[in-house]
């Protein structure tokens, strides 16, 4: 019989659980953890261990699950509406956040594919702008890189003579976790100049990534952009298309998944949020607004701010090195997210476009092409839902807003002339920062306190995998590390292959 793979992959690589650790550490009796977090680690920290028979506390403190990737309802008129922190692509390698919503929605039929992932280039110089498609380029390396350099227009013959081979046989021949390493130090536009790439695919095929990380490419990790190159890519057979939810975040995902962990004992308490830590006895004590919960252990899928004050607070947990290294984590600079329901109708052809060359404007999203209840507005007012996304902002004010909106009336002339009905601006800064910083000082979800562990996509995972992926896969593998303290199974895991084509081993 053929064996069982997550996705189209055959080197997909499978992580198997740990062994149970006979007469493990732990109580006797039912073991409690609380999960501080309602993000995508947090409940994959919280289904881990509710499936193993663990009795779980969700903390979150927000109205509604799904930290960074929540939606929430907000007041237009025509109707009901949402806003959330902007678009996120569900990608077919994200093997183990899939695995996650499968609990509550086996089929994955409220994902959705894109047709295309188009990416648009104002070169700036007055000629005309560049567009890239991955519809017709193969998924399979290494036709896929053949297909794109073949099929792009950003590529030319006199462009590949002056590509650095050496170094982008490099992206070929990368292997995890020495991977990550390798480029300790080195930034992504440092990275970039070493390929000489030609100026317009640097943009395109690789400049975009860098900046879907909300981070600067003078400050973001090369060994992160190699990774995320490496998995979507030259690296992966699934391709870099990917699936978007059939409604907003919270009914199409959340939502559900929150049903799931109820039916399985999960008490989950929203607007609850964590203000400290404490010992008590072979246990611990979490801190809230409300009162004061015990367990056994926490796991502690917080961003990173709200990680470094709980950490900072409570002098018992963990080595002086080690909260030096909490200490010193990074948030991403500004992003901004506009949202406007406009009163006409605006022919966008792409549900998602990704863009460079158009100052702060990384991307365009028209929602009423996949979101159900956008579509529901469409529909009773003729109008459009439309997104625009800029990463790494210098100015979060207002100002940065109207300019977003302006350079998507130059890709799209008719949304500068469009009658707007409703109107939702967000700016955040809470996303962690993979800087040129050591790879290995990055925390792991394991913590010098065996009753501590963390999760989320600022923690260290060596396979290559990032973003939503990384946090779906330490809230697996925080749940791992204390399951396998209270003698109980873990949960096996997926990666991409571990190594690219000319690395010898794939995985």
């Amino acid at each position: 019989m053929k064996p069982w793979r997550p996705g189209r992959d055959r080197h997909a690589v499978h992580h198997p659980a740990g062994p149970v650790v006979p007469g493990g550490r732990g109580p006797s009796e039912r073991p409690r953890v609380v999960v501080v977090g309602g993000g995508i680690a947090g409940l994959a920290a919280a289904t881990g261990l509710a499936e193993r028979g663990v009795e779980v506390v969700l903390l979150e403190a927000a109205d509604t699950l799904g930290g960074r990737a929540r939606a929430w309802p907000v007041d237009v008129p025509g109707g009901p509406a949402t806003m959330s922190r902007g678009f996120h692509a569900f990608f077919r390698q994200y093997y183990n956040l899939r695995s996650l919503l499968r609990r509550a929605d086996p089929d994955l039929s409220r994902l959705v594919p894109v047709a295309d992932y188009p990416l648009r280039f104002d070169p700036g110089d007055g000629s005309a702008a560049v567009v890239d498609s991955f519809a017709r380029v193969p998924r399979t390396p290494p036709w896929n890189l053949v297909g794109f350099v073949a099929l792009s227009p950003s590529f030319s013959a006199a462009d590949l003579t002056r590509v650095d081979v050496r170094e982008a046989l490099g992206l070929l021949r990368v292997a995890y976790p020495a991977g990550y390493t390798a480029l300790d130090g080195v930034s992504a536009a440092e990275f970039l100049d070493r390929l000489r790439f030609p100026h317009r695919a640097r943009h395109l095929a690789l400049e975009v990534f860098a900046r879907s990380f909300f981070a600067d490419p003078a400050e973001f990790s090369a060994g992160e952009l190699l990774a995320m190159f490496h998995t979507y890519f030259v690296g992966s057979a699934e391709g870099l298309l990917f699936d978007v939810p059939d409604d907003d975040y919270d009914t199409a995902l959340w939502a559900p998944l929150g049903r799931h962990l109820a039916r399985l004992g999960v008490e989950v308490r929203t607007q609850v949020a964590a203000t400290g830590l404490a010992e008590s006895g072979e246990g611990v004590v979490v801190a809230t607004g409300s009162g004061d919960v015990a367990a056994d252990a926490v796991v502690l899928a917080v961003d990173t701010r709200p990680l470094q004050g709980l950490v900072a607070d409570a002098d018992w947990l963990g080595d002086e090195a080690w909260r030096e290294r909490i200490a010193g984590l990074r948030s991403a600079p500004p992003f901004g997210v506009g949202r406007r329901w406009l009163a006409d109708r605006i022919t966008a052809p792409a549900a998602f476009l990704g863009t460079s060359g158009y100052g702060p404007l990384d991307n365009l999203t028209r929602l009423d092409a996949f979101e159900a209840g956008a579509a529901d507005w469409t529909r009773r007012t003729g109008g459009t839902v439309l997104e625009v996304h800029g990463y790494a902002l210098t100015d979060p004010s207002t100002a940065s807003r109207d300019e977003l909106w302006r350079q998507a009336a130059r890709v799209h002339p008719e949304i500068g002339g469009a009658r707007v009905v409703a109107e939702q601006w967000l700016v955040a800064d809470d996303c962690p920062l993979v800087d040129t910083s050591p790879w290995l000082r990055r925390p792991t979800p394991v913590t010098p306190d065996r009753r501590v562990v963390l999760a989320g996509d600022l923690v260290r995972c060596d396979w290559p995998i990032a973003l939503m992926e990384r946090a779906a896969t330490t809230g697996f593998q925080a749940a791992n590390a204390l399951l396998a303290g209270f003698g109980r199974r873990g949960h096996d895991l997926w990666s991409p292959p571990l190594g690219g084509l000319l690395a010898g081993r794939r995985g």
